[in-house]
């Protein structure tokens, strides 16, 4: 473990070797985008820092501010002291549930779509500083914030992960989109079981108000397409997946299957995306292509001929809130549309 004292006295040392590495990870996976920020402002005071300093040596859940503790994640087990205040999130999923601990990061990575960040996260990620890419993120930025806490994904960062437990305590989620695996690990690195597990209870009261509302019209079988540049999607259990499923919904044969889901390469494929309802959403940034492989694609008669489209239950969903962020809040933002779509309000 580096020591972090006298760190301006070290900043050369440690960054020359590290340097290399940013290299060698760049001659692989591509430059780090150029407009992520150079310098790392101070981020505005949260409640809850604020709080923490009222109370002196009582962490968030009131323990010792001091207390070593050792929590378990998927590369290992990570000493953590006390209530960590200068949190680095590397993954979307990690930065939303940090945010919805009432927490503001120090940093973060660039978000997939809507750059830098998610719309719904900008007030509250106002002035945090820019990591870089989600599976490419810039170490040296990351050293210099002098993080007390690192939150990493085991899907991008494994190879990097000895390098950032250099940098600072660093725990490691995994699977990406299991979002509440990544609340309980948050809570527990972030000295703040006890806010996530309110949080998680308030989702699962809001879980039991969404199936006695729907009663019996549940259970309905679903399929989730996805349209891009040049292919179409299904899929299974991911984020959204899962989450259907604790709502009640069943999907066709196959679709549970414990992967991310499939790329369909021909329309022929097209019999594989029937349910009795479909959402739908897409993705890229190259809009005018993506709109011309959807209404290819959506114009086909193997199309136009399955259940949900001939009874007019297709849906277009947020791609951030159903895929994307993968956190606590989007899980929220996806249960709000399933409310007003099925007039539950």
């Amino acid at each position: 473990m580096v020591e972090r004292n006298d760190k301006g006295n070290r900043l050369s040392a440690f960054v020359a070797p590290l340097l290399v590495l940013v290299l060698l990870l760049a001659a692989c996976g591509g430059q780090t985008p150029a407009n992520t920020p150079e310098t790392s402002p101070s981020p505005a005071p949260t409640e809850n820092s604020e709080e923490q300093g009222k109370n002196g040596e009582q962490g968030q859940n009131g323990g010792d501010e001091n207390a070593m503790r050792q929590v378990e994640h998927a590369m290992g087990t990570t000493p953590i002291e006390g209530t960590p205040q200068r949190v680095v999130t590397l993954y979307q999923g990690a930065t939303d549930v940090v945010v919805a601990l009432g927490i503001q990061p120090v940093g973060v990575v660039e978000s997939w779509v809507e750059k830098p960040v998610y719309e719904y996260l900008r007030d509250d990620l106002e002035g945090v500083q820019q990591l870089g890419l989600e599976n490419q993120p810039n170490l040296e930025e990351i050293y210099k914030l002098d993080p007390d806490v690192i939150i990493a994904s085991q899907t991008r960062h494994e190879e990097i992960y000895e390098t950032l437990s250099q940098i600072a305590p660093t725990v490691v989620g995994e699977p990406l989109y299991d979002w509440k695996a990544t609340m309980k690990l948050v809570g527990e690195a972030l000295n703040m079981e006890a806010e996530a597990q309110r949080l998680l209870d308030d989702w699962e009261a809001r879980v039991a108000d969404f199936k006695e509302k729907m009663g019996d019209r549940l259970p309905i079988e679903v399929t989730i397409t996805n349209f891009r540049a040049d292919h179409a999607r299904i899929f299974y259990k991911g984020y959204a997946g899962l989450i259907l499923e604790e709502l009640g919904f069943t999907r066709p044969e196959g679709h549970d299957a414990d992967i991310w889901g499939v790329q369909l390469t021909s329309k022929e494929s097209i019999p594989d995306m029937n349910a009795d309802l479909i959402f739908n959403f897409n993705s890229g940034t190259d809009t005018e292509a993506i709109q011309k492989t959807y209404e290819e694609w959506t114009s086909h008669p193997l199309w136009q001929n399955l259940d949900a489209v001939k009874n007019d239950q297709v849906y277009h969903v947020n791609e951030v809130e159903w895929n994307s962020a993968g956190g606590y809040i989007t899980a929220n933002m996806m249960l709000d549309q399933l409310y007003e779509i099925f007039e539950l309000n």
